[in-house]
């Protein structure tokens, strides 16, 4: 009999604490009110102009709305269009991913790298390199300088140094040439990825605590590596979370180089990414459903992209 009684109540005992969690929780809201109150205004910003869009857009996905007529429910035709009867969002795909695969982990190392190189710098110096380095993310008219340097006559940087130097005989069309076109989108978004990314690391650096170094090394740290490995990085695991997220969402949105320097479709499509596909269809063709379909398929490719790499930062320092 005993035995029945503690298994029944055992069995009840979870119904009263997980009735208690909402009254628990209520009165955690209360206690906080005054930080829900200031954040208000952010939540509610944040969630009618993201959000919302982003559910409405799933939503609209699957339907076929030309912004003229009601949305018209067509299950998953946008989809199976996309994947199977859409040869320009599959050279698309294509390159998005070999433009992530090379900017994304290059242009996060590289950011990490000079932000560590130069937060050892003298303060006066390292303010200067932080702005020299910063400088090309926020430069208004960037485009214009490296369409210069590729202009396709010989009057363009790069062909009169090399037509000078007899490395080759005639001028080389670097943005109309499907070949070079993908490489120099490349080299333009590498040269301006020190961004947001390269700040967020520099400030991490800057917030260490040095005695957490001190007692490593009294522990057995032995150089700047094992330094970096076991100290440093453990401790900037938000920065380097932020960094991740900026640089991914920057590597496989990219748009704005690719429009400027390759034009708006590029020759052969070979500067086309997801998101120059997404503005052909949705500010062009106004495609609407069309167009939410692809801007899903590269949302759920950055969520999932996000989610590998913060399993990834949590293995630093093991």
């Amino acid at each position: 009999m005993q035995t029945k009684r503690i298994e029944n109540r055992t069995a009840l005992s979870p119904m009263p604490q997980r009735a208690w969690k909402l009254p628990l929780l209520w009165k955690e809201i209360q206690r906080n009110k005054h930080y829900y109150f200031l954040m208000a205004p952010f939540m509610i910003i944040f969630f009618l102009f993201t959000v919302i869009p982003v559910v409405a857009s799933m939503g609209i996905s699957f339907t076929y709305f030309n912004m003229l007529e009601p949305p018209r429910f067509i299950g998953w035709q946008n989809y199976s269009r996309l994947f199977l009867n859409d040869d320009i969002f599959m050279i698309a795909l294509r390159n998005t991913f070999f433009f992530a695969i090379i900017t994304g982990p290059v242009s996060y190392i590289a950011c990490f790298l000079f932000a560590w190189i130069i937060n050892e710098l003298p303060p006066k110096i390292r303010s200067f390199m932080t702005l020299v380095f910063y400088a090309p993310s926020i430069s208004g008219n960037v485009f214009f300088i490296w369409q210069v340097i590729f202009s396709g006559d010989r009057y363009g940087l790069l062909n009169s140094l090399l037509l000078r130097l007899r490395i080759i005989l005639e001028p080389i069309q670097w943005l109309k040439d499907e070949q070079y076109i993908l490489g120099v989108i490349i080299i333009v978004q590498l040269w301006m990825s020190l961004g947001t990314s390269f700040l967020a690391f520099i400030a991490g650096l800057q917030n260490l605590d040095p005695t957490i170094i001190e007692a490593g090394a009294v522990d057995g740290i032995k150089n700047r590596w094992q330094e970096l490995w076991y100290i440093v990085l453990p401790s900037m695991r938000p920065q380097l979370l932020f960094g991740a997220v900026m640089q991914i969402t920057s590597s496989l949105a990219v748009a704005d180089v690719s429009i400027a320097l390759a034009g708006f479709p590029s020759v052969n499509y070979a500067g086309h990414t997801i998101v120059t596909h997404l503005m052909d269809y949705g500010t062009i063709r106004f495609e609407m459903g069309y167009a939410s379909a692809i801007a899903t398929v590269l949302f759920a490719i950055m969520m999932g992209t996000n989610i590998i790499t913060q399993k990834l930062l949590r293995k630093i320092g093991g």
